[in-house]
């Protein structure tokens, strides 16, 4: 049945029989005999199928969530009887985010080391989204689920914003009670691909999606957070990258009483993002295992 399990999840994941078998090399027609066998098996009706569509049905999608904890739960207890600690051994290219692995990934990387002495780490930090495929990558953290509906990803941590400024500018310029006030301020942005960065939030009975400018923009927070914290403007940011500075007392939360977010459709998690496959290399699983179990 595991293996029915497997296919199953690999055709809810490309929503087509062909992919799944390419990617498994499997013909279609195995492909679709072991969705009959595993909907028999279970009982109930997984798929919906037409001649254009394979979509997944209410109990398809629960037993999916399911399937994918299955699975990681088999890997894991392979990995665990294959490879001591003593014997994991290869290498691990890693690709985060700049801000996020220099607060978070880098302090753990040599306890890493020192407990799988034979792993090889090779780490980037960068703020584009990589190819893992393309780029010989095998992991990366990110922010959202990865659109490549291929890839899989473990929760790492939950990843709520804060908008806040210096105490000097809001004495300077006065302190936004409601969010489209934000529109008389200078906001220090996130870089991206559309020409227009807009900041959103909600509460119980509200919805806002506020347009902002400003005459800062980096690709990475660090720039953005030491500019605040001199009063060049408002910020909007991780709570795990301004926490320090507001502890300090270098910046202030403002629109504390609003849930905020830079993408209406974040998923509000960061992620680590790998390739989908039957047997993990074992230093990838350690590494994965180590950041989930250490990473705060």
């Amino acid at each position: 049945m595991l293996d029915m399990i497997r296919v199953f999840v690999k055709v809810a994941e490309t929503r087509s029989f062909s992919k799944a078998g390419r990617q498994l090399q499997m013909a279609p027609s195995s492909i679709s005999r072991k969705i009959d066998s595993l909907e028999s098996e279970v009982g109930v009706t997984l798929f919906k199928r037409s001649t254009r569509l394979l979509v997944l049905t209410d109990k398809g999608e629960v037993f999916l969530d399911g399937a994918r904890k299955l699975l990681f739960q088999v890997e894991n207890l392979i990995t665990s009887v294959q490879v001591s600690t003593s014997e994991v051994s290869g290498v691990v290219k890693i690709s985060c985010f700049e801000s996020f692995g220099r607060i978070h990934i880098c302090p753990l990387i040599p306890a890493f080391v020192l407990k799988y002495p034979k792993v090889k780490v090779e780490f980037e930090l960068e703020n584009r989204v990589v190819d893992l495929t393309s780029e010989d990558v095998d992991i990366a953290i990110r922010i959202g689920k990865p659109a490549d509906s291929s890839l899989r990803a473990r929760k790492l941590l939950s990843n709520h914003t804060i908008v806040c400024a210096s105490p000097a500018y809001l004495k300077k310029h006065g302190k936004p009670t409601v969010p489209d006030e934000l529109t008389k301020h200078n906001c220090l942005m996130l870089s991206q691909k559309r020409q227009r960065t807009y900041w959103y939030f909600k509460n119980a009975y509200e919805r806002h999606k506020v347009l902002i400018k400003g005459n800062i923009s980096s690709t990475g927070g660090t720039p953005l957070l030491e500019a605040a914290e001199k009063g060049a403007g408002i910020i909007h940011l991780a709570n795990w990258m301004v926490s320090s500075s507001v502890s300090e007392g270098k910046l202030e939360v403002i629109l504390d009483d609003w849930e905020s977010s830079l993408h209406g459709d974040t998923s509000g998690e960061i992620l680590a993002v790998f390739q989908n496959s039957k047997y993990m290399n074992p230093a990838l699983r350690a590494f994965i295992d180590f950041l989930a179990e250490n990473i705060t």
